[in-house]
């Protein structure tokens, strides 16, 4: 799918259809579908908001780790987005994070129509420990994910270069991330033609 199709179906109708708060909760799989996922405030909302051209598709929160179930948006009848709840957050309970990840890992594992993981990383930190975390479980599910990072507005052209040679060095480190980095930033709208393009083609797969 070129760049003009792909701007055409994120243009397009983008409903929220389904929120799920536990593994037995969970749509029908009937779309392919791209999940986004990373550490809480790491952009995800607005990210998401950005691709599909609305202000409140997904909410942005001041406050992380808010969303706490996957909430699932049909593209157009083409491609089904689900967002996760963000991961990581320090001040969330033990027993809390630890439901969220039982969560997100049995949607992982579970969910046959699922084309790819979008793993967004914060510009302005690199890789975390936790985002580390989160690949490691992405490998030993056999989940593809794509390291996308968010927020590159906030950083100068040098500290971009470094922050996007860093995560690929490590996305080498693990065999389930796909070869390449896309960075973007949901205020200036930059990089998201390129994603979309990228989340577009899986679609028509």
């Amino acid at each position: 799918m070129n760049g003009g199709d792909a701007r055409k179906l994120f243009a397009g109708p983008c409903d929220f259809v389904w929120g799920a708060a536990s593994p037995d909760d969970l749509p029908p799989p009937k779309l392919p579908e791209i999940a986004f996922v990373g550490r809480s405030n790491v952009g995800k909302s607005s990210l998401l908001n950005a691709l599909t051209g609305r202000k409140a598709l997904a909410r942005v929160s001041n406050t992380p780790g808010r969303t706490r179930q996957i909430n699932f948006f049909d593209l157009g009848g083409r491609l089904m987005l689900a967002d996760l709840p963000g991961y990581g957050y320090a001040r969330a309970s033990k027993s809390l994070a630890e439901e969220w990840r039982a969560l997100i890992f049995a949607y992982l594992r579970g969910r046959p129509n699922l084309k790819r993981v979008i793993l967004l990383i914060d510009a302005r930190r690199g890789t975390m420990d936790v985002d580390r975390e989160a690949m490691r479980q992405l490998d030993l599910a056999a989940v593809s994910y794509l390291l996308v990072l968010t927020k590159i507005d906030q950083l100068k052209p040098a500290a971009l270069a470094k922050t996007r040679d860093d995560v690929d060095a490590e996305a080498r480190r693990h065999g389930a991330a796909f070869p390449e980095i896309f960075a973007t930033s949901a205020l200036e709208s930059a990089g998201l033609d390129a994603l979309k393009t990228h989340l577009a083609a899986l679609a028509a797969s």
